[in-house]
């Protein structure tokens, strides 16, 4: 913000120069944490901001919420991750902005949030700080409404931590490099040259029917490794589905496929063959969402009382609990979660062992809120929160 807005107050002098929309990449390097954790917080990353100037607040809004949308939708329709869309706690809100929405992700088996994508409204408080004004119809001269907006590749480690297994990598077929590998299996010194080469030449043959069908394939035709080796490999990178092809498969109708995510083995009809492997990627992405839905939906629980909201913090989940929002509550909190479950040592490089809110979802439950969930506060709750140990 520091280093752009400057520019902003020359560029806009008018109603017509706005709304401005800026969207940048670039490698960011911190210096100011210890104990870096890959992907999740690193001290270099690459993330995608952006920055918009609007005539009004309320198309200022409007577009904060849509960019909500849009991370939410990055990460459910393309990485299988299902969020938690809400506003930030005023603790919790970027320095300088009136509102943050956030996307944020549940990670399971250390249970702890993970802040995934941030849309930040800063109303006026930049423009005034760097005096970015603009010329309205009446000639009138106002400051303009902003808003900033980003995500970064803590993306990827997310999508790694809600689906990967002891085996690797399970990559959703969204967005893998490679949707299809398809291995020939049976070439060994037995077989002839004719065999090995009608083999090969079903394997081309497949593959170019789902390239066919824009489907990211690939035939495994090395010769320097076992077939048992290629399978492990292909597990390891995450690769959705696995084809086999051997000289049963030559003569016959169907081939043998493999699904990464639940390793379920059937018979796919050769026929038609690219437009059932489709059918099928689309299938994995729907029950690699569902899955880790569904985990979310037994990790959150929501609590009136202290005793069950450390039960559920200390069991590695997420209470939804009603709070009344001030900072000092917030802090209290964070401060007695810690003191209260002293948690056996899973994560060692978890940067917060108490519990602090992750957001307040946009989506409350139908219920009477009752008061803080602080035992020593006496003020209404003014929405159900999400609070959790997070990294």
């Amino acid at each position: 913000e520091t280093a752009m807005y400057p520019t902003y107050s020359k560029w806009i002098r008018s109603h017509r120069d706005l709304p401005l929309k800026l969207n940048q990449w670039s490698n960011v390097l911190r210096w100011e944490f210890s104990h870096p954790t890959p992907f999740i917080r690193s001290r270099e990353f690459l993330w995608q901001e952006g920055h918009t100037a609007w005539a009004t607040a309320e198309e200022a809004k409007a577009e904060a919420v849509q960019v909500l949308e849009l991370y939410r939708q990055l990460y459910e329709h393309l990485l299988a991750v299902p969020v938690i869309t809400g506003r930030k706690t005023e603790k919790e809100k970027f320095p300088g902005a009136d509102i943050t929405w956030s996307v944020e992700a549940l990670i399971h088996t250390p249970g702890r949030g993970c802040q995934a994508a941030t849309s930040h409204f800063l109303g006026q408080n930049f423009a005034k700080m760097f005096d970015i004004e603009f010329e309205n119809e009446k000639r009138e001269k106002q400051f303009v409404w902003q808003n900033s907006w980003g995500c970064t590749t803590r993306s990827i480690g997310i999508m790694i931590m809600t689906h990967a297994d002891d085996t690797g990598l399970v990559l959703p077929p969204r967005v893998g490099r490679l949707q299809v590998i398809i291995v020939p299996c049976g070439i060994n010194a037995k077989i002839t040259e004719t065999e090995k080469q009608t083999m090969t030449a079903l394997a081309d043959q497949l593959n170019s029917q789902l390239t066919q069908k824009s489907i990211r394939s690939q035939v495994d035709g090395r010769s320097n490794v076992s077939v048992g080796w290629k399978f492990n490999n292909w597990e390891l990178k995450g690769v959705p589905l696995r084809v086999e092809v051997g000289p049963k498969e030559v003569d016959g109708d169907t081939v043998p496929v493999v699904e990464r995510f639940t390793g379920e083995k059937r018979a796919v009809a050769k026929e038609n063959f690219g437009d059932t492997i489709q059918s099928l990627l689309d299938g994995i992405h729907q029950k690699m969402l569902q899955s880790a839905r569904e985990k979310n939906t037994e990790k959150m629980h929501l609590v009136r009382s202290w005793d069950d909201f450390m039960n559920t913090v200390t069991a590695g989940g997420f209470p939804l609990a009603p709070f009344c929002g001030a900072p000092a509550c917030e802090d209290r909190i964070k401060k007695e979660s810690a003191e209260c479950a002293k948690e056996a040592v899973t994560d060692v490089k978890a940067p917060s062992m108490g519990a602090k809110s992750l957001c307040i979802p946009l989506d409350q439950p139908d219920e009477c809120l009752g008061k803080c969930i602080l035992p020593t506060c006496e003020s209404a709750g003014k929405a159900f929160t999400l609070f959790g140990r997070s990294y």
